[in-house]
């Protein structure tokens, strides 16, 4: 079948206005289910076939493709320190969505049509933070989020973001996360819910 669809930014519109484009291009095409893979060959596309399949038996709206499920990070190479800092930021998110997510920084998803519609991703960042803010307005709407087990390989040649834009996205997930908390509460009212 090969690719039927390209689309080629004049200029750098970053990681998630990449995604933004690909997702509206999605839904303009009538797309039933939408799967965002990193294409840095750290996960299997294998997998993709069983999270359509979930979302088009109305099982769950939303999978991941989890690395921390089962002991995929470690064992495909993960380095230490983002293992460590996935957790912490995975435990502090938990708590201030009163969820319980594996992972929340995951490169593999699936979403059905209507959640896409449903939530105002086009308010989101373009950088890497992009993807949990994301994971919080689909929580915020009620959807219900699956995760499976997948393993991942760690090599030179895949692509990672660097310590000083870890930190940043380390950041921007804590204040996404305390955003969710004070707009449950009622205490604010941020358009990235509204």
């Amino acid at each position: 079948m090969g690719i039927q669809h390209v689309i080629v930014h004049d200029k750098n519109k970053g990681y998630g206005g990449n995604q933004k484009s690909c997702y509206q291009k999605a839904l303009e095409l009538n797309a039933d289910i939408i799967i965002m893979l990193h294409p840095d060959y750290q996960y299997t596309p294998q997998l993709i076939h069983s999270m359509s399949y979930l979302i088009a038996n109305n099982v769950y709206s939303v999978v991941l493709g989890s690395r921390i499920l089962g002991k995929g990070a470690l064992k495909g190479g993960m380095p230490l320190y983002k293992y460590f800092f996935n957790r912490c930021l995975t435990f502090f998110q938990n708590i201030m969505m009163n969820q319980k997510l594996a992972e929340y920084h995951t490169g593999y998803r699936a979403f059905s049509a209507e959640v896409l519609k449903n939530i105002n991703y086009l308010s989101n960042s373009d950088d890497f933070v992009f993807d949990n803010q994301m994971l919080a307005q689909i929580f915020y709407a009620g959807y219900e989020i699956a995760e499976i087990t997948c393993p991942t390989k760690y090599f030179k040649e895949a692509s990672s973001i660097n310590i000083q834009r870890s930190i940043k996205y380390g950041f921007g997930v804590l204040n996404t996360s305390i955003l969710y908390f004070l707009n449950k509460i009622k205490i604010l009212k941020s358009k990235m819910f509204y």
